[in-house]
This record gives C-alpha cells, sequence and structure tokens, in this order.
C-alpha cells in the first residue's frame, strides 16, 4: 500500500510539472471556485489629507492620520543657522545639542527618557541652515505626554550651567572627529556653502566654529531663543493621530505658555535674503592617512562645483530635482533598489569612462530664497585638473541629450513615494512644507508636476544655471588644481574645456 501511494504521488508530480495538470486560464482571468475578494474602502480623500489649524497665538497645527499604534510629533521651528547674522555662530549647534535636556518640569534628560519609555516613545532634535525640528516617536495613547513634554523641552529648557559645559565639550569633540572622519562629504557641504554664499544667510557655519565654543553661554541662548522661538514661527506637526486631538493638545500646552525667556514686545528677526555670491573655498589637506588598516582609503582630492539654481517655493525647483536625478543623485549602489544610479550620466559617462576616478555624485541643496546643484568628484591628487574639466564638461552638456528624462523623472517619483512610506519621513515632510508655505502639497501633486517635466524645462533650468558664478570646494592635495578663473572661463565656454596651459618644464 505504501508503494502504491508513493507512486501515486510521483505520477502527480509528474503531472503538474509538465504543466498538464493546471487548467488553461489567463492570468488576468479570476481562478474558478475561489470566492469573490472584498476589498477595504475609504471615504473619499479625507483620509489622506493634511489638515491645518492655526491657534490663535499663530501657532499652525498640521497633521495627517495613518492607521498605526504609534505616531510621530513634533515642533518645527523656523530658526537655524542662516539667522545667526547678529550672534556668534553655533548657538543653533548648540541648541540641537541642548536639546531635552533638564526643563521645568523635568529635572533632567533621563527623566525624559523615563517618562518616554513609559509610551514607548524616542526623542531626537536636528537642525538644519534654516530649521529645528524636535520630534518624538510614541505610542498614540501617549500624545497628552508627548505634546506636554514638547512644550516644556522647546520653551522652558533650564539650559544650566553643567549642561552647557557638557555641551562644549561634545561640540569640540564633533569639531574634532569631522576633520578627522574619512568620508569627507558633511566638510565639502560646508565650504560649498561658505563659497557659495560668502558670509551670509544660508552662507554662515552648521557647526559651531572653535573659536566661539567659549563666546556661547545662557545669556547668548535666550537672547537669540527670545527673537525666533515664537509662536508664528512654529508648527506642531503629527502623524499617526486625529487632529482634533492634536489640536486639543496645543491648545492645552502651547496656547499661553510663557517661555522661560521674557517675550519682548517687538522681536528683532533677522529677515535677509540669500545673496548668493559664488567663489571658492580651498583647504589643504594631508590626506594620506584618512583611514588606515589592511584596506586602507588611497589618497584622494575631493572638489565639490556648484551652481545656483533656485528656491523650493518657485516652479522651477521639480525640474531641478529631475536634473539632479538625471546627473546622478545618488551612487551607483547606494540604497534605492539595485542599479539605482547606474544609468545616471554621471555613472555612464564619468565613472564608467575614467577608471581612476572613485566618486562622481550630484547633490542638490534648496532653501525658501536661492538653491544649489553641485557635483562632487574624487581622485588622485595628480589627476585634479583633469577630474576638474570632467566634471566642467558635464556641466556644459546638462541641456544637451536628455534620452533619459523619463527613466529620470520615473526614478525620482519611485523615490519619492518610498521615503513617504515612512512615518517619521511623513513627518518632516508635512512640518516643513506647513512652515515654509502653510500648506502642504501632497504625493500625488508632485508626481503629476514631475510628470508635467519636459526636455524643455530641463533646457531652461540648465541656461539659467550656467548664467551664475561658480561655487568651488576644494579638500586634499591642490597643487594640480586649476585657479578659480580657469573654472569660471571652462563653465562659460561652449565645449566645458580649462583654458590650455603650456609649460616649458614639468
Amino acid at each position: 500500500n505504501l508503494i502504491m501511494q508513493l507512486v501515486a504521488t510521483l505520477l502527480s508530480y509528474r503531472k503538474y510539472s509538465s504543466g498538464g495538470g493546471y487548467p488553461n486560464i489567463s492570468l488576468s482571468a479570476p481562478l474558478p471556485g475561489i470566492p469573490k475578494p472584498v476589498f477595504a474602502s475609504v471615504d473619499g480623500h479625507e483620509k489622506y489629507e493634511t489638515k491645518i489649524t492655526t491657534l490663535e497665538n499663530g501657532l499652525k497645527v498640521a497633521s495627517q492620520n495613518k492607521f498605526g499604534q504609534f505616531c510621530t510629533v513634533g515642533i518645527l521651528v523656523n530658526s537655524g543657522s542662516r539667522h545667526e547674522a547678529k550672534y556668534p555662530s553655533g548657538i543653533a549647534h548648540f541648541l540641537e545639542k541642548l536639546a531635552f535636556s533638564s526643563t521645568a518640569q523635568y529635572g533632567s534628560k533621563d527623566e525624559i527618557l523615563l517618562t518616554l519609555e513609559k509610551h514607548g516613545g524616542i526623542c531626537d532634535c536636528q537642525t538644519s541652515r534654516d530649521t529645528t525640528m524636535y520630534a518624538v516617536s510614541a505610542e498614540v495613547k501617549g500624545l497628552d505626554t508627548v505634546v506636554s513634554l514638547l512644550s516644556d523641552a522647546v520653551l522652558q529648557p533650564r539650559l544650566l550651567d553643567e549642561e552647557i559645559e557638557m555641551t562644549k565639550m561634545a561640540i569640540r569633540f564633533e569639531l574634532e572627529d569631522l576633520n578627522m572622519r574619512p568620508d569627507p562629504e558633511p566638510l565639502l557641504t560646508e565650504m560649498i556653502h561658505a563659497a557659495a554664499y560668502r558670509g551670509n544667510t544660508v552662507g554662515l557655519p552648521r557647526f559651531c566654529p572653535v573659536d566661539n565654543v567659549e563666546k556661547i553661554d545662557k545669556k547668548v541662548l535666550h537672547g537669540y531663543l527670545r527673537n525666533y522661538y515664537c509662536p508664528e514661527r512654529m508648527v506642531l506637526a503629527g502623524v499617526g493621530i486625529e487632529h482634533e486631538q492634536l489640536v486639543e493638545c496645543a491648545r492645552k500646552y502651547l496656547l499661553n505658555v510663557k517661555p522661560v525667556w521674557e517675550t519682548p514686545a517687538v522681536t528683532n528677526v533677522d529677515l535677509s535674503v540669500a545673496q548668493y555670491t559664488g567663489g571658492i573655498v580651498r583647504m589643504e589637506k594631508d590626506m594620506s592617512d584618512v583611514s588606515l588598516g589592511p584596506t586602507p582609503i588611497p589618497e584622494l582630492t575631493h572638489i565639490m562645483i556648484g551652481l545656483e539654481s533656485c528656491s523650493f517655493l518657485e516652479e522651477d525647483f521639480i525640474p531641478f530635482a529631475v536634473l539632479n536625478m538625471m546627473m546622478g543623485g545618488g551612487g551607483s549602489f547606494s540604497a534605492g533598489g539595485p542599479g539605482k544610479g547606474m544609468f545616471t550620466r554621471l555613472y555612464l559617462n564619468v565613472l564608467n569612462r575614467h577608471h581612476w576616478m572613485y566618486n562622481a555624485t550630484s547633490y542638490h541643496h534648496s532653501y525658501e530664497d536661492s538653491g544649489l546643484l553641485c557635483i562632487h568628484a574624487s581622485a588622485d591628487p595628480r589627476q585634479v585638473r583633469e577630474m576638474v574639466e570632467i566634471i566642467t564638461r558635464e556641466f556644459i552638456q546638462m541641456a544637451g541629450n536628455t534620452g533619459e528624462l523619463e527613466r529620470a523623472k520615473t526614478q525620482l517619483k519611485s523615490m519619492l513615494m518610498m521615503n513617504l512610506e515612512s512615518r517619521p519621513v511623513i513627518f518632516e515632510d508635512v512640518g516643513r512644507q506647513v512652515l515654509s508655505t502653510g500648506k502642504r502639497k501632497l504625493p500625488h501633486e508632485l508626481c503629476d508636476l514631475i510628470s508635467k517635466v519636459t526636455a524643455s524645462d530641463i533646457k531652461r533650468v540648465t541656461a539659467k544655471m550656467l548664467r551664475s558664478k561658480p561655487a568651488v570646494a576644494a579638500l586634499g592635495d591642490l597643487t594640480e588644481l586649476p585657479s578659480y578663473e580657469h573654472i569660471q572661463a571652462a563653465l562659460s565656454s561652449k565645449d566645458g574645456r580649462l583654458p590650455r596651459m603650456y609649460r616649458l618644464f614639468r
């Protein structure tokens, strides 16, 4: 009996493996005998819309409901290193490190962390050139505690002397680490902004300069907070919660709260508009021992060349985002799927053809009044001149063949939708858009705008960008670096070539 059963089983396997046993039905037709599926439905678009309410004191409350047990809530402040023109640079860096320390309600950072732990929560603060963001992710049922804690952390920090001293130590360590780490990108980003916006707004240092660490104390911090941490410059954003519930908590903890610093009748806010200047920032540095070990990184020189793009409030922002994706917004093996960057121009035209180039990546930095599109490249110090010419040629040829436009548009939409599956990313998107524009463009609206970008749009924005002076950041052995005038001449020429240099002795 057992042998007979085994033979029957083998025969049935052979029958199905040959394909003869399966019914000949199209994949698009429903299978016979299977019950009709019942899909969950949503009542209209209101479940996806971002709801915004402005309180009597000017604070905006923005939320987006999203199914789940956890929510992300935070306060975004229109304040960053760009607003430090009248203060010593580095205040925003200090405030980032001091965030979620002792407050009027909580005696220490440990108390805050223990309170959040009861609701499975974590907290974080990040500052950029134009925004400071205090955020908490926790269980939805702990919302009341979370908003109370956020209000306390933002408006009632104690800023004790020992906390400020600890922050000074942390900042000194971070600045030391910044100059020692093998990855030069944070340092180059600082340098390219300093070159592009010399001494103004987004060109001011994001990291506290070493000389300013001792100059910043409680009095300086309070003077800055008094001007920039006011309700009309803030947004309370939340993802994963009911809007009415968030508004109720905002009224309870953020409406009639007096901050720990005295609020003057008139605030002294810096309303400077970014002035693009162009220029060069050079840093001669020995990169020969940047990483030791069995497989050390070879000595490289890093160059970043940028041109002025546009503000994120302008219509040209979307074509610039598509252009950045066409050029190489991400390396060939960066996150986002296998080979995400393998069809970008910097991969096909640069890395594929010049084996000696270690890196070629495009970046787009955009602010409310200006923007910067730049290319970062790395190579052996002896080949710096050739590398610079390759980059300038790529800038000139940006407006040329736009055959990969559809691929770049699809990649950009794919990346946008993939990132917006993450709750903290949705929170940041909601908060930043409402803070800068008072409303939020939904993902499907952005996808429609991306779809409408044409080859003529790419040519127009490229021509506009090439009219600006270049910004150059150079790090490493700069013996072979061409002069700034030669780089400018190459970007003004038809083919992007550097002026020829004739030497009698090499």
